[in-house]
């Protein structure tokens, strides 16, 4: 099975990217993934490549639980190289009470984590039996770290030593993050951790990264939106600082959202073949799509490459994104219809563009979006996202596909993507039309 632009589910589920890394001539992405519903359960990686980040190709399940400490999922997790070899990290999870009806859920949050790695000879082939280790074992101390909500090992090589940041909770109260080093990558030792109160309640998918001369923190937090108006679970970034020496992280008093369409959550990054930092996450849809066959829920937002400016962090579109839209034009014109499309335009104050019935308004300086008219029958997420800030312009660069509507605004200043439905019967003869006035 292959995707275009946005790397979808296979059939059934996926969440969180995993372990996407650029590795001996491709790219690899790895996913959450439950292979036997379009719904949440018991963690497996799906596996998908790519050489350019637009044209993805889904290879099957890489990683599935056979230890005792995996056995009930194993989770999210990151990627690097070493020795030519493909080291893939992850959060091992094991339930102590099962719900009885339904053997993919604890019961009352009743499980441990721990973290565990694998090593890949040829980044294709996995030795699920054999390979696995454990690295970190539960925690048993909360000072330290927390038994339950302890996960997401990012790890990365910096000056020839090895860092791993893990997003935690302090008695699932305050967010923490946890600061692990080691010589070789495989044997782990505490170094520090980080407590702000910005932090929600329980912290997800920490990374934290250098774009230039400046440390970049990214993470998705737990309880920090408000109750009844969409996701309680956001995800920010913010510029910090990162002591490479006693692994204490320094965190700013503002956050931004990475993303304020408020579907995206748990992204994560690395470098692509150039060299620069390129993200990808997980649009949260809804409700499961029925296209014909094989429901699906769950996909990925297009590639995005980080950068900073003045103390703000810009998601640009990637340049392989900008080649594909460029050299394949024509061949996508003679398949209009199937997406996915591409439109670039400047809103003026009070104009609004509808795109098969969602809709960007320019409304006071804030760039406003809409798409009630593509999300009926849905409740408890929001219809209606927008800037942050008043704007001075308004240039968009929009990416439309049937379930997924991504607006750059000023290159990638702020970036609104919406997950929608119905799109496409909607679509016909709306896309790109700008009116003035009205509703």
């Amino acid at each position: 099975m292959k995707n275009i632009l946005h790397l979808k589910a296979p059939g059934n589920w996926i969440n969180d990217p995993n372990g996407f890394i650029y590795y001996q001539g491709k790219y690899h992405l790895f996913y959450q993934h439950f292979p036997y519903a379009p719904a949440w359960g018991t963690m497996h990686w799906g596996h998908a490549v790519s050489e350019d980040l637009v044209h993805w190709e889904h290879l099957g399940i890489a990683l599935f639980p056979t230890k005792e400490y995996d056995r009930n999922g194993v989770f999210s997790g990151s990627a690097l190289e070493k020795d030519g070899r493909l080291y893939l990290y992850y959060s091992a999870v094991r339930y102590l009470e099962t719900d009885k009806e339904d053997i993919h859920r604890a019961v009352c949050d009743h499980y441990e984590t721990s973290q565990a790695m694998i090593i890949s000879e040829d980044g294709f082939h996995f030795d699920n039996w054999g390979s696995k280790r454990q690295i970190i074992p539960v925690s048993r101390r909360e000072d330290m770290a927390n038994a339950t909500h302890t996960r997401d090992p990012k790890v990365w090589r910096e000056d020839g030593n090895y860092y791993m940041a893990l997003g935690s909770t302090f008695e699932e109260k305050a967010g923490r993050v946890l600061f692990y080093r080691s010589p070789d990558g495989e044997n782990w030792e505490y170094a520090a951790q980080c407590r702000h109160e910005k932090l929600g309640r329980i912290v997800e998918c920490p990374d934290v990264f250098r774009v230039g001369e400046t440390d970049v923190f990214m993470a998705s937090l737990m309880y920090i939106g408000e109750p009844g108006k969409g996701y309680e679970n956001m995800s920010v970034c913010a510029p910090a600082e990162f002591d490479r020496q006693s692994c204490e992280l320094t965190l700013p008093e503002k956050f931004q959202y990475v993303d304020y369409g408020m579907d995206m959550y748990a992204p994560q990054t690395n470098l692509d073949r150039e060299g620069r930092r390129v993200m990808v996450a997980w649009m949260r849809m809804p409700r499961t799509v029925e296209d014909g066959g094989t429901p699906w829920n769950g996909m990925m937002c297009l590639p995005r490459v980080v950068e900073t400016e003045k103390g703000h962090i810009f998601f640009r579109v990637h340049p392989e994104v900008d080649r594909y839209f460029s050299e394949e034009q024509e061949e996508r014109e003679s398949l209009l219809g199937e997406g996915p499309w591409r439109i670039r335009t400047v809103l003026e104050e009070g104009e609004e563009l509808d795109i098969g019935g969602y809709r960007i308004r320019m409304e006071r300086g804030y760039v406003k979006t809409d798409r009630s008219r593509v999300f009926e029958g849905i409740e408890g997420v929001a219809f209606t996202s927008s800037t942050p800030e008043r704007l001075e312009r308004c240039s968009l660069d929009i990416f439309v596909d049937l379930n997924l509507i991504e607006v750059f605004i000023n290159e990638g200043e702020y970036v609104i993507s919406n997950v929608v439905y119905d799109l496409g019967r909607k679509a016909a003869g709306k896309i790109g039309h700008i009116y003035t006035g009205g509703q």
